[in-house]
């Protein structure tokens, strides 16, 4: 594994296939500062991450700590920000420090706050890169995989748009054109990089309209802003103040977009053509092209089978280091049949105490190894996309052979029957073609923001 202080900046639009790997922090780094909305002082601190978790936030300020991962299933409706919300938790104002990471390839991150909205600091992404640059970078022992463009994707709403097209690298074009009003028309393009980002989209900072900013006030809202962290545009479209370039809003709203392609959990291929949008937009859109990545799976499925790697995998199982129990999916058949490899190694944190001298793999593990196969059966499918499953039970399990390190185990499962809410399946895993337990599990579907029966394989 490698430590640098300083990313290369290497382009994205690169014509190879790529071959980068994933990227955390080296060490924490933390950033004070007053939220643009809710001018609340908080704390933000960034934190090395293991490899696919992704990012997620973490209100340190809660009873338990609430973890919300910066996903689009988890992002919630508040005007003029982005923001994430799991139960009753919530962080708001997250784009610019998501843009800072999309823009400097950041894969796996852990953010510590102590406040609901995120420190508003020069209203950029500059600071956030700084924090970054303080960080460091440490590549991990996994490679990216990017969500590959194929065909265009696009989506319109009240006069904005947004198209995604098949491009080798990441590219986003902006037009900023609203007739009758009083924001100039301007228009921005770049090829993402970690050297033009940091030089050219970072710095612009958020802008808002005179007599807006008034309205927002009276609202309750932009509490934190002042001239130095807002561009003021005047009734006379002029940008008041002293600006970091002629068109800074235009690329403030590129820099929001880089925000909110992250909620996409995995670097874009692309050229994103945007006119006018903004935040509900941006987030469509990357509905959007998860639910095209769903589709081929579907597709796939449907004809036959499908393989998932480890990050397709994380992206439909919760499970995270040390409890994910399942390295690849080497067949699914739509919600009927999956076969699953977990590797076993002598790295596996369990061998520390079961049993010293002489390693065997826990049979409950072996168990939650297979009802997480099955479990990513079931959830990468369109029709229990955003359900969490948990196990009810197990019945006639039986253990033939020991788990050493060095086993290559692989699981099958079958679905017996699957109905709305519940559900049961068969499932054995091998070694060398040696069975080393099998049995049937049962398990309860429920909606990922529903709470559980109790502690569950699937998901424990």
């Amino acid at each position: 594994m490698n430590e640098t202080t300083t990313p290369a900046a290497t382009p994205a639009a690169a014509s190879a296939p790529t071959t980068k790997r994933q990227r955390t922090v080296a060490r924490p780094a933390e950033l004070t500062g007053v939220g643009l909305h809710t001018g609340i002082t908080t704390t933000v601190r960034v934190k090395p991450a293991e490899v696919n978790a992704g990012v997620t936030f973490v209100r340190t300020d809660l009873p338990g700590y609430v973890r919300i991962p910066a996903t689009a299933k988890h992002r919630t409706h508040i005007a003029r920000r982005t923001a994430l919300k799991r139960g009753d938790a919530e962080v708001h104002t997250i784009e610019h420090l998501l843009s800072a990471a999309c823009g400097l390839g950041y894969d796996n991150l852990e953010i510590e706050l102590d406040g609901p909205e995120l420190p508003g600091a020069d209203g950029s992404a500059r600071p956030f890169v700084q924090l970054l640059r303080e960080a460091g970078v440490h590549d991990q022992d996994a490679p990216k995989k990017d969500i590959v463009v194929k065909e265009p994707i696009g989506i319109s709403h009240a006069g904005a748009s947004l198209v995604a097209m098949p491009y080798d690298g990441l590219r986003i074009s902006y037009t900023l054109d609203y007739p009758g009003s009083t924001i100039p028309s301007m228009h921005f393009m770049i090829d993402i990089t970690e050297e033009r980002y940091e030089q050219e989209i970072a710095p612009a900072r958020t802008f808002v309209l005179r007599r807006e900013a008034e309205m927002l006030l009276a609202a309750g809202l932009g509490k934190g802003a002042n001239q130095q962290n807002t561009v003021v545009i005047g009734d006379d479209g002029k940008l008041d103040g002293q600006t970091r370039f002629p068109d800074e809003p235009v690329r403030h709203k590129i820099l929001d977009i880089l925000g909110d392609l992250a909620l996409l959990g995995a670097p874009l291929k692309a050229h994103i053509i945007a006119v006018k949008s903004g935040h509900e937009l941006n987030v469509s859109l990357v509905q959007k092209l998860l639910e095209r990545e769903e589709e081929a799976l579907a597709q796939a499925a449907d004809g036959g089978s499908v393989a998932l790697d480890i990050r397709e995998i994380t992206r439909i199982l919760p499970h995270r280091y040390p409890f994910l129990l399942v390295d690849r999916i080497v067949e699914i058949q739509g919600c009927q049949r999956a076969v699953g490899i977990k590797n076993v190694t002598m790295n596996e944190p369990f061998f520390q105490g079961h049993f010293p001298g002489q390693p065997v793999m826990p049979g409950v593990l072996l168990i939650e190894a297979a009802a997480q196969v099955t479990g990513a059966m079931l959830l990468g499918s369109r029709e229990h996309a955003g359900k969490l499953a948990y196990l009810l039970g197990v019945d006639n399990f039986k253990f033939r052979k020991t788990v050493t390190p060095g086993d290559r185990v692989v699981i099958e499962t079958e679905a017996v029957r699957i109905k709305e809410r519940v559900g049961q399946a068969r499932v054995k895993a091998t070694v060398d073609n040696h069975v080393v337990c099998e049995g049937m599990i049962k398990f309860m579907l429920i909606d990922a923001t529903s709470g559980g029966p109790g502690a569950g394989a699937v998901e424990g």
